[in-house]
């Protein structure tokens, strides 16, 4: 623009009273798809809390209609405005936009008792892929994660920027810290299908770099708003990021890989524990059977050798006999001599003794001519054993 031409906007600006002051800032030049939808910051100075803003259509301030205001109205069609005066930001957004909503507009602080302060800014609205775009405006990451934004363009004409509103910028090739947080920018060389990528990537968040932020590419910008927040309990540092071509795919299969290993993870100490005790069991079983084996191998065979002086197997005989004289004749050869046996058990009286059972008793004979002349003390007891054949 000729230098005559700047200095006459100058005095315009300060005939209708718009002040050229850095009070008021936004992006200058922003590219739009058709159809599509665009959110404007509009970055005030402290003092401009508690005053009315407004959005105002047309090449210049003296002559442009006024669409929206923070106070009435604040929806008007496609186009409506909020004011966040903790950040000292009244944003516009405007929906559904066609190549007719192409043109200069301003965000202008209305004051009372003294003229209006304002900044202008051109809104270009492409049936193609524009010049300059991210998919997503607004992202979000916690303190000490990082967040990463990838900005599109269509031409390598010119190096990219990443800048904070009403702060400083990180040009491309440069790494370094912006308002706290380490910026990287890396520049891909490659033509995508979406065009070229400018990625930029923020780690080591912290709650003061919540705010509003653009992609500049020549006299192009975009504005991307970050919000960071308090990490929760069941949070980690997490990396936030707009699609790049087949980006979708690597970041679902890298989440589901880090859940299946989540998952074996968990599962690894019982099934290992499980495993130890099903082995301890096995050996253990394997070792008392062993040893019941080699116990009943060296257990000698059962014989009972039952004693023949053996108590329970003596047998009471009660035999008598009578005698003529002190001195006993001996009996003719035809003398009956009479015996009476019962053997007993006396562990088991009532089960018979067996058939090869062998007993053996002393007798005593009896006469036959003098059966009664016994005396009482001609009783002899007899004892009596039993052998096993």
């Amino acid at each position: 623009m000729a230098p005559h031409l700047l200095l006459l906007l100058r005095i315009l600006f300060f005939l209708t009273g718009v002040s050229d002051a850095q009070s008021v800032s936004t992006v200058s030049h922003v590219s739009v798809k058709q159809g599509g939808s665009i959110t404007i910051p509009c970055l005030y100075d402290l003092r401009y809390r508690n005053n009315v803003k407004y959005w105002c259509r047309g090449y210049y301030w003296f002559g442009c209609s006024t669409v929206v205001r923070t106070d009435h109205p604040k929806t008007s069609g496609k186009t409506s405005v909020s004011d966040d005066i903790n950040q000292r930001v009244f944003t516009v957004t405007m929906t559904s936009l066609s190549p007719s909503d192409s043109d200069y507009y301003w965000c202008i602080v209305e004051r009372k008792k003294e003229a209006d302060d304002g900044v202008r800014l051109q809104i270009s609205v492409t049936p193609g892929t524009p010049e300059l775009y991210v998919d997503q405006q607004e992202l979000t990451g916690v303190v000490g994660g990082s967040v990463t934004v990838l900005c599109y363009y269509s031409s390598q004409r010119s190096s990219g920027r990443w800048c904070r509103m009403g702060g400083s910028c990180v040009a491309v090739g440069h790494s370094r810290a912006l308002d706290g947080t380490f910026v990287k920018l890396v520049q891909d060389q490659s033509r995508t299908t979406n065009g070229y990528v400018l990625m930029v990537t923020m780690s080591g968040l912290m709650m003061e770099n919540t705010g509003w932020y653009w992609c500049e590419k020549g006299n192009l910008q975009m504005p991307v708003h970050i919000t960071v927040n308090q990490p929760t309990t069941t949070q980690s540092t997490i990396t936030i990021s707009p699609s790049v071509t087949n980006r979708d795919n690597v970041e679902t299969t890298e989440n589901t890989d880090e859940k299946h290993q989540s998952w074996l993870e968990f599962l690894f100490i019982p099934l290992s524990l499980l495993v130890v005790l099903i082995a301890v069991t096995l050996v253990t079983f394997k070792m008392l059977r062993k040893h019941k084996d080699k116990k009943a191998k060296d257990q000698p065979p059962n014989t009972t050798v039952q004693s023949a002086d053996s108590e329970q197997n003596i047998t009471y005989s009660t035999m008598s006999h009578t005698r003529g004289s002190t001195q006993q004749d001996p009996l003719p050869d035809d003398a009956v001599t009479y015996s009476t046996v019962v053997t007993k058990n006396k562990v088991q009286p009532n089960i018979p003794l067996p058939d090869d059972a062998v007993t053996y008793s002393t007798v005593v004979t009896k006469n036959k001519t003098q059966p009664n002349a016994a005396e009482p003390d001609d009783v002899v007891y007899s004892t009596v054993a039993q052998h096993q054949r």
